[in-house]
């Protein structure tokens, strides 16, 4: 596949008499026109590890920037099947959607300049805002949790730490429900006004325990009142014959469908946070 030169992306068009609406705000109206505009690549994250290209998106005079993933850029890894991390992409955006916390941008299936893909809103993040700091010492301060230490020079160590936020509370839940296995700092989008986008669930939805996150700061402690009555919801939107298990099942295999239940039953059962396993590294590497 040709790789286009990158360039910036995620800039809105200067205003003026000549210059498209914004893009909607009605998630509806989103998904319509990440779904049928037009795409035009723009540039390409060559840091990626899969094909990511940065593209506009314009349908009966909106536009907006997006991401697009195709599967031909998808490289094949040994525990996922070949071609189907596209489908894993949407399938977290609709069990993000499920929940009502909206974490995941819109995200959606559909045919590109180089096949079919993903293609997912385009979120410019906040560059203020902090989530993930490293501190000296053994304890975090207040209104921070501690992930494990970091080697930050040849013979110093500092504590790696991410903020005590429900925002971060929420997508760790979502992380574990989705088995998500590549959780790193550099997939958190906290935007403007306070909302908080995750990017980047390629690898989700295994039905072995592949859970690799930097957000374990509540691992073991009782999941809130607010998270618990969320996952009821979840349960009951996941059920046989719903919408949302029929879109699923458009997605992922019945295996990974059924293993993604039960996560969700294992997490109302035990009321808690779930803990490393133990069984392979927790972390993910590199970290952000």
């Amino acid at each position: 596949m040709p790789a286009p030169e990158r360039v910036p992306a995620g800039v809105t068009p200067a205003a003026g008499p000549d210059a498209p609406p914004p893009a909607p705000q009605d998630p509806a109206e989103l998904l319509e026109l990440l779904t049928l505009g037009d795409l035009t690549v723009q540039g390409q994250v060559r840091e990626a590890s899969n094909a990511v290209l940065l593209c506009t998106v314009a349908y009966e005079g909106r536009t907006a920037d997006c991401v697009y993933k195709p599967v031909t850029g998808e490289r094949p890894l040994w525990d996922f099947p070949d071609g189907t991390l596209a489908e894993r992409e949407v399938a977290a955006y609709e069990v993000s959607r499920a929940t009502g916390w909206d974490l995941v941008p819109p995200t959606v299936l559909r045919d590109g300049p180089y096949g079919t893909g993903m293609v997912q809103l385009w979120i410019d993040a906040d560059p203020d805002a902090e989530l993930l700091a490293l501190v000296e010492g053994d304890e975090p301060d207040d209104g921070w949790k501690p992930i494990g230490y970091a080697q930050v020079e040849e013979d110093r160590t500092a504590l790696l730490v991410h903020a005590d936020d429900i925002r971060l509370r929420r997508l760790a839940v979502l992380d574990a429900v989705i088995n998500n296995a590549d959780r790193k700092g550099g997939h958190l989008l906290p935007a403007p006004g306070g909302r908080l986008h995750a990017i980047d669930h390629g690898v989700t939805f295994h039905t072995d325990d592949k859970l690799r996150t930097l957000l374990w700061g509540w691992a073991g402690e009782p999941l809130p009142a607010e998270i618990t009555e969320t996952l009821a919801g979840l349960a009951d939107a996941l059920a046989p014959g719903t919408p949302l298990g029929a879109r699923l099942a458009e997605l992922i295999t019945p295996a990974e469908l059924t293993a993604l239940r039960e996560r969700v039953a294992t997490l109302r059962g035990t009321g808690r946070h779930p803990e490393p396993s133990g069984q392979w590294p927790a972390i993910p590497w590199p970290p952000v």
